[in-house]
């Protein structure tokens, strides 16, 4: 194997009481399952997704990733080609415009001349309790998430039935039970966990499948740093709450990412991972209940301000 394929110090360092990190996905799956493949990635730029990207081409494949911050992506595309040895573009889009991801869709066919592998992972979030959450907020993160997810998979479908090629859409683990603050995303997320399951019965019998990654709770990743308490301790008490005794990192999403895409799953379709360390059978409020829900200005202490 390669020295980039094995740099454990890539990997943020959050040892908790002994608990183990993950394994590089090139420690398990071989190095080449993916080449030749190539990777179509909205929000591909930063965290989750730009782990996921890099994994996949440090298993062989190329790849596009999709956002509205040019410089940012260029610069992500940039560091994932030297880091992996692969190919890596950057397409300007946003999620809620159609024709922008049909562009950046023939910018990849152009570019590689194929895609096999589509990343939904184009997200918005903040805290914001239903009394305080305008309409045009809730619409927001609606047409984000649910429908930047499906104008993704429009804009590639007819490139993926070609390739008979995969969808992992990224969601979350909030709207599996009444999460405050967060019913504008839990509403957008659950959207797409049951627009994935139809999307892998319509285009199944073509050969296409169709999975939802659901993380849980990941380490230094914009939506822990936006949606968590800031209090001297809380960390810990999340990582403590958690069956496996921590929180996840990016790698861990990875993982699950590189087995779905691969020919190991290749009889899974139409699920739901969820990838949490066992968090939500012992799931914690990130904020104080019912204190936060009856008087939300209290919570603004505990919350980093947005960057």
């Amino acid at each position: 194997m390669s020295s980039q394929s094995t740099d454990h110090s890539e990997i943020p360092k959050v040892v908790e009481r002994g608990v183990p990190l993950p394994a590089l996905s090139t420690d398990v799956f071989k190095e080449n399952i993916f080449l030749g493949k190539v990777v179509f990635c909205t929000g591909g730029g930063s965290g989750i997704c730009k782990a996921i990207t890099k994994s996949m081409m440090q298993h062989g494949a190329n790849a596009i990733i999709i956002g509205r911050n040019l410089e940012r992506l260029e610069a992500s595309a940039s560091e994932l080609s030297s880091s992996t040895g692969k190919k890596c573009i950057a397409a300007q889009a946003d999620v809620r415009q159609p024709q922008q991801l049909k562009e950046a869709s023939q910018k990849a066919i152009d570019e590689f001349g194929r895609i096999d592998f589509v990343i939904c992972g184009a997200a918005g979030n903040f805290l914001a309790p239903i009394s305080g959450l305008s309409e045009n907020a809730f619409r927001t993160v609606i047409e984000i998430d649910t429908i930047g997810t499906f104008n993704t998979v429009k804009a590639t479908l007819p490139y993926i039935r070609t390739t008979r090629g995969s969808y992992i859409h990224m969601t979350a683990t909030i709207q599996y039970k009444g999460t405050p603050f967060q019913a504008h995303a839990s509403a957008a997320k659950a959207a797409i966990d049951t627009f994935s399951s139809a999307l892998a019965v319509e285009e199944g019998p073509r050969g296409i499948r169709s999975n939802v990654i659901a993380p849980g709770p990941i380490l230094n990743t914009v939506g822990m740093e936006r949606l968590t308490s800031t209090l001297p301790g809380f960390s810990e008490k999340i990582s403590t709450s958690i069956p496996l005794q921590r929180q996840g990192v990016t790698q861990d999403i990875a993982n699950a990412a590189v087995f779905l895409f691969s020919d190991a799953a290749i009889w899974v379709t139409g699920q739901i991972f969820i990838v949490d360390g066992g968090a939500r059978h012992t799931m914690i409020d990130f904020l104080p209940y019912p204190g936060a829900v009856i008087d939300p200005e209290t919570t603004k202490v505990m919350i980093a301000p947005r960057k």
